[in-house]
């Protein structure tokens, strides 16, 4: 059954990897993982940490709920975003993390609630 289990985490990860058409390497990147850590994971085919796969699932916007959840798909969650949102979502991921957290000031600065000035 361990074989079983680590097959589907494996499996799992691959398959939102194959949605978003993002390598090894690029969610190494978004989940701040180093990318040796990350492929020896499926080249040995060993089950990631718990921390290792939060971060996998930061890295993936996803929760964990949602990456065990096998009736969810990349596009099934993306299904609840209208065009403008998706396209966002979509730049934003294409972003280095210092510009994200650039990104994110940004628009908590846009929904502060200033004061009229006219």
């Amino acid at each position: 059954m361990m074989t079983q289990e680590k097959n589907y985490v494996l499996t799992r990860i691959q398959q939102f990897l194959d949605e978003r058409g993002w390598t090894i390497y690029k969610l190494a990147k978004e989940s701040d993982l180093a990318y040796s850590s990350l492929n020896n994971i499926f080249v040995r085919n060993t089950i990631p940490s718990v921390l290792t796969l939060e971060k996998i699932c930061n890295g993936l916007q996803i929760t964990l709920a949602q990456f065990f959840d096998e009736e969810i798909s990349v596009s099934e969650l993306s299904d609840i975003l209208n065009d403008n949102e998706r396209e966002i979502i979509t730049l934003y991921r294409n972003l280095n993390k210092n510009d994200k957290d650039i990104l994110k000031a940004y628009l908590m600065g846009l929904n502060k609630k200033l004061p009229k000035i006219f």
